[in-house]
């Protein structure tokens, strides 16, 4: 596994319960700010296998990045059952519920 892969795994497995960081803070504080879309293919691909909390990843508008209906539904009802509350347009409120790592 590559050093960037392992410290993306690391930080989006320590994200906490009721808080989100974007694709693109993950790549930042992993030390690459311009791999938001690695970030991405690593969610996509490692989270199931490294227990990663896909669902506390979104887009850089606070937005659910999932397009299909059904994931972006599951993703928002994972979200509210940790006390994300959703603004009216869909997004998350980065300065509410933005996790900052101690990295």
């Amino acid at each position: 596994m590559q050093p960037f892969t392992k410290k993306v795994i690391e930080i989006m497995k320590n994200i906490p319960e009721g808080k989100v960081m974007s694709y693109g803070q993950v790549a930042r504080t992993a030390g690459s700010p311009r791999a938001a879309r690695q970030v991405a293919r690593i969610l996509h691909s490692m989270s199931q296998k490294h227990g990663i909390p896909w669902h506390r990843i979104v887009n850089a508008k606070g937005e659910i990045a999932i397009k299909d209906g059904e994931g972006k539904h599951t993703q928002k009802l994972m979200l509210e059952e940790e006390g994300v509350c959703l603004e009216k347009d869909g997004t998350v409120s980065f300065s509410r519920y933005q996790h900052f790592p101690d990295l």
